[in-house]
């Protein structure tokens, strides 16, 4: 009965998150904590896998942009009560990124996405939002000496800022990643401006962010 039950709670949580019903979501994880079950597995098997649903229904053009949101919306009420249970081992990496979209970019549904992902791997994020003055993302990581300072733009123009904001991080910080995302970015132009990676993203952000999580779960199921 035990088994059953739990896998009933991690089909409920994940297909909560899928058709965006946060009640539902909210129920499922609070059975789930009351039975005492494995928080983390709350958290990767169901609402984690329910997200990675969700890019599939929105690469299909079968979701769009206010769907994905309120999936999210979803998945961060289920966080809200499973994180607290998770406990950090001793020796675990609490990890830190910063991330923002670049100062003249107003497009962060993308970078939305890649944050929940740090978010659900249990990473400390510094969330400068969008239109991000080039400074901030320097200032922010000098503060902070996060691992990962993770910028995304959707336009051309906005795009050649990530080149002086990696400059001005490596000259300070040289073991920083940096990660970059967005529309017009390429592998090469990561490349040249002095990233470590990139979020392959010819418009679809959001995908990438989901294929991010699959991954963390990969490694999770690993372990």
């Amino acid at each position: 009965m035990g088994a059953s039950k739990r896998e009933d709670l991690l089909e409920k949580i994940k297909q909560g998150v899928i058709d965006y019903e946060e009640d539902t979501v909210l129920e499922a994880c609070n059975e789930w904590k009351d039975a005492a079950y494995d928080p983390l597995e709350g958290v990767m098997d169901g609402l984690a896998a329910g997200m990675e649903v969700v890019g599939e229904l929105y690469d299909k053009n079968e979701y769009f942009v206010p769907e994905v949101l309120m999936c999210a919306d979803a998945l961060y009420g289920g966080l809200a009560i499973l994180r607290p249970l998770i406990e950090t081992k001793e020796g675990d990496v609490k990890a830190q990124v910063v991330i923002g979209s670049i100062q003249g970019d107003v497009h962060d549904i993308g970078k939305n996405l890649v944050k929940m992902m740090f978010d659900v791997a249990g990473w400390d994020v510094h969330d400068l939002g969008r239109d991000v003055p080039l400074e901030n993302f320097v200032e922010t990581q000098l503060k902070t000496d996060s691992e990962v300072v993770a910028m995304s733009a959707m336009m051309t123009t906005t795009m050649l800022g990530m080149k002086k904001v990696i400059a001005m991080i490596k000259e300070k910080n040289p073991d920083c990643a940096i990660m970059l995302g967005g529309a017009p970015v390429t592998k090469d132009v990561a490349n040249i401006f002095g990233a470590d990676g990139y979020a392959d993203s010819a418009g679809n952000a959001v995908s990438e962010g989901i294929k991010m999580i699959a991954r963390l779960r990969e490694m999770h199921s690993k372990k």
